[in-house]
């Protein structure tokens, strides 16, 4: 696996591969991997004949009062991770190498980043679109591989690849992989490091509860009663509070008021300890 930090040498690197007709997947992250990530790895594995990861924490996506110097950073133990899976390319820059002085330029995503996550964390998707899109220019990959636990994060990279007409990777080139969960279904996440053993256990209601509250509206509960129930369980279960818990149009992001109008999600965000934590899980 060849660590690359500068941009021009990743652009060497790449070319030789495109020169040689071999084609390439990108995985972006920003560190602090676990087995959900890998799991994006062997997706892109076998949709390329190379691999990209990316690594990088990136300032614009965090608020001024989010974690952004706590958020873990663990190069060394990443770079042998990737290497133990076969990764080609590790892209590491600096933030001066991808915000270089005199910086300007944001895109915004509108419409699917109105809601949820958008609304509670403003500028946040701003952030992800604008990385994103220069990963994407930098590495120009076939194929880019996400998790699905940000289901809001993928639409609205998908949305942002349609509207500029990218071409690497066109939009139906950015695939999703589903959830990778621990036995007692908490989705992995680089945050669930910060719980300690009492929040650990805690958290395990959300899925459990999102669970149950699929069923509930599933059956004929309205989600205006069937997600009322879920908070008040979630915060009786050790929850600080409950950002959101709303049944979402699963392409366009926004609530819906019954089961079976379009394709949806129920897309949830809560904060134990301090620490917030998000999921999605398809319904109907």
């Amino acid at each position: 696996m060849q660590t690359v930090k500068r941009l021009d040498m990743l652009r060497t690197l790449t070319a030789q591969w495109r020169s040689a007709g071999e084609t390439l997947a990108l995985v972006p992250t920003m560190g602090a991997l676990h087995e959900g990530h890998l799991a994006l790895v062997r997706a892109a594995r076998s949709e390329a004949d190379r691999v990209a990861v990316s690594i990088f924490v990136n300032p614009t996506q965090f608020g001024p009062d989010e974690d952004l110097d706590a958020y873990p950073r663990t190069l060394d133990a990443d770079s042998a991770l990737l290497k133990a899976e076969g990764v080609d390319l590790l892209w590491a820059p600096s933030a001066a190498e991808m915000y270089p002085d005199g910086y300007a330029t944001s895109i915004t995503v509108a419409g699917v980043s109105d809601h949820f996550c958008g609304a509670d964390r403003p500028g946040h998707f701003d952030g992800v679109a604008t990385v994103v899109n220069k990963l994407f220019n930098q590495v120009q990959p076939d194929v880019a591989v996400f998790g699905e636990k940000d289901w809001q994060q993928l639409a609205v990279i998908r949305r942002m690849a349609r509207d500029l007409d990218l071409t690497r990777p066109q939009a139906d080139a950015i695939l999703g992989i589903p959830t990778i969960r621990e036995t007692d279904g908490l989705a992995l996440s680089s945050r669930n490091r910060y719980l300690d053993a009492q929040q650990r256990g805690q958290a395990a209601a959300l899925p459990r509860l999102m669970r149950a509250a699929i069923t509930a509206m599933e059956a004929g509960t309205t989600p205006g009663a069937a997600l009322a129930e879920f908070r008040e369980q979630l915060l009786e279960g050790g929850f600080e509070s409950v950002d959101y818990a709303e049944l979402a149009d699963a392409e366009m992001l926004v609530p819906l008021e019954s089961v079976g109008e379009r394709p949806a999600r129920l897309i949830v965000a809560g904060r134990i300890g301090g620490t917030r934590l998000i999921d999605n899980m398809a319904v109907g």
